[in-house]
């Protein structure tokens, strides 16, 4: 036996005697057997550990090795030792012998190699377990910065390696890894001093304290009795301590880096991924989760909320009649001026007998109010939010119905221009008088249009479109023309007939009084070129429903200004000039 015995050693000692007798003292347990026992201390010393084995196993003073010299009874096994580092040296020799061997301190994985050890037995956990105690300890507060350490010898060294690897699996980082020797004492002090690390494991013999009190005075409580102040150590479970919850709760925080919240995630800032710093998310992405290693993009049709803590559905945009202000000028702009219109109608037929109604083509007059009419009605094909059907018609709609109404106006210049030639006698020009020709005309120019339309939905039609990339977090729900030929082969052809009707207009614009609609048409047509000018560069410009509003306006305004330049002037001299409105004064 050693000459100094360790309290803890000593209470090991008297169990294993207690235990000793009670098993002798009962007949239940090994009848006609008695048990003795050897009591050896190798006092922490392996080649200790093994004499002591062979002086068991030769059963003389004198150590005899491979003999055996007991004068009575014999070896049944061994119980020992309480340290790895003489248990594994006891067990490498005993395993030769055969001899099993009961261990109820040695914590060592390597002992629970069968293949190496098959008659090594334990009563207690290897390091392992304690290791991933260590680890779920770590998690449980949040802990992923620490460092380690531990004593210079094997056992040091194997439970580093062994602690290092479970820590580093578990994507818990380490700041300096430490073995304590008298000569490096010094060395280890500028390691601590400049260390951020508030968790320190300690592992291996605890034989190294010596040295270790020199290093823990410089950032570590240490009390000469030989217990750390603020430390944790594992061991077997006994009870519950009343107040550890609250113990660990104050403990240190244990991060590199603080946890990035909700919309931010961890950008890595140098070797150890624990030490990030917390950038936002990158726009349509979230974070739901502190701590995350990556920001997640929402689906196509969400958007993240302000803090960018989660997908929300993304806002949609479209004309609407209950957002949209704007919405309900043009519809009250569109039926004002349908009913003017319908006004207009009335009048004309009412004074259809009338010089100047009779004079400028009553049927065309009646063909262009109705297309000015249904023109300003598609409007409300364009309002509201987009469909399939609605998608469909509003540009195929609006471009048959104003193309017959740009050629009424055509067919009305080119009488105009025929009924000057006409009024010579013996003109050539006379047959073409009367209402086939314009009406044919009509016909035969909207037919262009129509011709278009079928080849339009029949190719590639317009339809309904969820644009969710033009402005972040929001869906612009539209209407897709299909066809970008067709569209603007819509948009140029009635702009070849106001052109076309519009020069004509104009070379005839100085006429006699009795020719005065001339005037009126150019100048119509003036306002339509300059309305739809202006409005295709805005148009191709504009994004969203500003497209939407710039063709509305310009149906509107274009449909507006050829009512007023034509028909207005005509409305006055019927209504408030009767006077002018006779047949002496037209001549």
């Amino acid at each position: 036996m050693g000459t100094r015995v360790h309290r803890r050693d000593y209470r090991y000692l008297r169990a294993f005697i207690f235990a000793i007798d009670q098993i002798n003292q009962n007949p239940d347990i090994l009848p006609n057997i008695t048990l003795g026992y050897h009591l050896y201390d190798p006092c922490g010393n392996e080649n200790k550990a093994v004499e002591d084995v062979l002086q068991i196993l030769s059963g003389h003073r004198q150590l005899i090795p491979n003999y055996k010299c007991l004068e009575h009874g014999k070896v049944a096994g061994f119980i020992g030792d309480l340290n790895s580092i003489t248990t594994i040296p006891m067990a490498q020799l005993l395993n030769v012998y055969g001899y099993a061997q009961i261990s109820y301190g040695a914590r060592d994985p390597v002992l629970s190699d069968k293949t190496i050890y098959p008659h090594f037995f334990r009563t207690i956990y290897n390091d392992q377990m304690q290791y991933l105690a260590i680890v779920k300890l770590l998690k449980h507060f949040g802990w992923n910065w620490v460092g380690i350490i531990s004593s210079n010898d094997d056992s040091g060294e194997r439970e580093l390696q062994q602690l290092s690897s479970q820590l580093t699996t578990h994507g818990i980082c380490i700041e300096f890894r430490i073995q304590i020797y008298d000569k490096n004492i010094k060395n280890n002090e500028n390691i601590i001093e400049n260390s951020t690390a508030e968790i320190i494991i300690f592992c291996g013999r605890n034989t190294g304290l010596s040295s270790w009190t020199q290093l823990l005075e410089v950032g570590i409580p240490y009390e000469q009795g030989g217990q750390l102040n603020c430390t944790l150590q594992f061991s077997l479970p006994l009870y519950n301590i009343p107040g550890v919850n609250g113990f660990l709760d104050n403990m240190p925080q244990g991060q590199c880096s603080e946890k990035c919240l909700d919309g931010f995630r961890k950008a890595p800032r140098g070797y150890h991924a624990c030490c990030y710093d917390c950038v936002p998310c990158s726009e349509g992405e979230i974070s739901s989760k502190s701590g995350n290693e990556n920001c997640v993009k929402c689906i196509d049709n969400e958007w993240p909320n302000a803090a960018k803590s989660k997908c929300i559905a993304k806002a949609q945009e479209f004309l609407s009649y209950e957002m949209d202000s704007i919405t309900s000028v043009f519809s009250v702009m569109a039926v004002l001026f349908s009913v003017v219109i319908v006004f207009t109608i009335g009048i004309f037929f009412s004074f259809r007998n009338s010089q100047i109604v009779r004079s400028n083509n009553q049927n065309l007059s009646f063909i262009l109010l109705i297309s000015l009419m249904l023109s300003l009605l598609c409007v409300f094909l364009f309002l509201g939010r987009p469909v399939e059907i609605t998608c469909m018609l509003q540009q195929i709609s609006f471009g048959i119905i104003f193309t017959v109404a740009v050629s009424s106006v055509l067919a009305k210049t080119i009488m105009v221009c025929i009924a000057f030639k006409a009024t010579r006698p013996g003109s050539y020009w006379r047959k073409w008088m009367g209402v086939k020709l314009p009406n044919s005309l009509v016909l035969i120019c909207s037919s262009v249009q129509v011709l278009n339309a079928v080849i339009w939905l029949s190719v590639s039609p317009p339809f309904q479109e969820f644009n969710m990339n033009t402005y972040p977090g929001t869906i612009i729900i539209q209407c897709n023309v299909g066809s970008v030929l067709a569209f603007y082969f819509m948009l140029g052809y009635m702009g070849f007939l106001a052109a076309v009707s519009f020069g004509l207009a104009f070379m005839v614009r100085t006429l006699p009084d009795i020719f005065n609609e001339a005037k009126y048409i150019t100048f119509s047509m003036l306002v339509f070129c300059s309305v739809w000018i202006c409005a295709i560069p805005a148009y191709l410009s504009s994004k969203g429903k500003q497209m939407v509003i710039v063709e509305v306006f310009a149906i509107l305004a274009s449909c507006i200004g050829i009512l007023g330049c034509i028909f207005f002037p005509k409305c006055y001299i019927i209504l408030m000039r009767p006077e002018m409105n006779r047949k002496k004064l037209l001549h």
